[in-house]
């Protein structure tokens, strides 16, 4: 595959000199200027037939199938050594796709508003040293999504190929602890959470583009009339006082939306262990279909949902096969009977 873009531009000279468009203007003489340009770009799937591209496509997919088979097990072959879950330990999270959203009700006919994540081919690709994060802990290098081998540079897939996995579309990186390191390849589930714990979310948030400050920060604008001409949705003084500046951070019009944001707190309300999703409560950053990294909660008050969780991750080979959906215990389970008589 050759993909390459080149433009030749030809001058006609006049002896040694280039005429230009200013020069040709101020000659009496008539001057000639030719632009020519051309510009190849090759798909890999471009100068292939119908049957040939759906039976590449079909071709890669069962290779992904293959690769991702060959790491259910991690433990088998060579596993790394494991240790117990201990207070101030931090497991890895997980890079999940934005389904949307749905209602679901608490057994006390309470409703609540969740948003469903669902965990797609996401797999630890490498492990990195203190020296080699940030100096302060290790890391793990996750990756979440299949994608495509020929949008992906011969390094990236060198990185992909020594941890036997297909590439994938989003990768981050996860600060773990010295306890909770996963050997590169293993497969990560929606059941490495469960029901009742919090977590946070991040991810690229919806761009607004350029706003106002009634938009961005909710200002409620001045007065319609009364003397008020062309400033009814602006600012109004910037308040500097007797500092004679502008403080950082001040509320005013700019870029709206397009950065990674953090919520933090969301409950997990219910896990589906067959199709990897998690049902977290109320909204997360980001469009639908986006990447999100989820991680356990930071928040003090939420620590305790964290205790003894599957660490440092869920393995199939220890727990075996949960039950299809686990529910929060104050939720109420769509195949319950909503109405009992006596």
């Amino acid at each position: 595959m050759i993909m390459a873009t080149w433009s030749c531009r030809y001058l006609l000279q006049r002896g040694a000199r280039v005429l230009s468009l200013r020069a040709a203007a101020e000659s009496p003489q008539q001057a000639v200027f030719c632009v020519r340009t051309v510009k190849t770009v090759t798909w890999f799937d471009e100068h292939l037939t119908k049957e040939n591209q759906e039976y590449m496509r079909e071709s890669m997919a069962e290779e992904f199938r293959q690769q991702t088979a060959a790491k259910l097990n991690p433990l088998i072959d060579e596993p790394w050594q494991r240790h117990q879950w201990t207070e101030g330990s931090r497991r890895v999270g997980l890079i999940a796709v934005k389904l949307g959203m749905s209602p679901l009700w608490t057994k006390t006919g309470e409703r609540h508003v969740v948003t469903m994540l669902q965990v797609q081919d996401c797999h630890v690709i490498k492990h990195l040293t203190k020296e080699e994060n940030n100096g302060r802990s290790d890391g793990l290098l996750v990756g979440g999504k299949n994608a495509s081998p020929f949008h992906k540079s011969e390094s990236e897939m060198e990185l992909f190929r020594n941890a036997g996995v297909p590439p994938k579309q989003k990768l981050s990186i996860f600060n773990v602890s010295d306890n909770a390191l996963i050997k590169p390849g293993t497969p990560l589930y929606a059941a490495h959470f469960r029901p009742g714990q919090y977590v946070d979310v991040t991810a690229v948030s919806i761009g607004k583009g350029f706003q106002g400050v009634m938009k961005r920060w909710g200002f409620s604008g001045q007065p319609a009339s009364h003397g008020q001409t062309k400033t009814h949705r602006r600012p109004g003084a910037s308040g500097a006082g007797e500092a004679a500046r502008v403080v950082k951070g001040k509320k005013m019009p700019g870029q709206m939306g397009n950065k990674y944001t953090t919520v933090h707190g969301l409950k997990v309300w219910r896990v589906n262990t067959k199709h990897n999703v998690l049902y977290v409560n109320g909204s997360t950053p980001g469009h639908r279909n986006c990447l999100l990294k989820v991680i356990d909660t930071k928040l003090p008050t939420r620590r305790s949902t964290v205790l003894n969780p599957p660490f440092p991750t869920y393995f199939t080979e220890e727990e075996g096969d949960l039950d299809e959906d686990l529910y929060d215990d104050n939720m109420f389970a769509p195949t319950d009977d909503s109405l009992t008589f006596t």
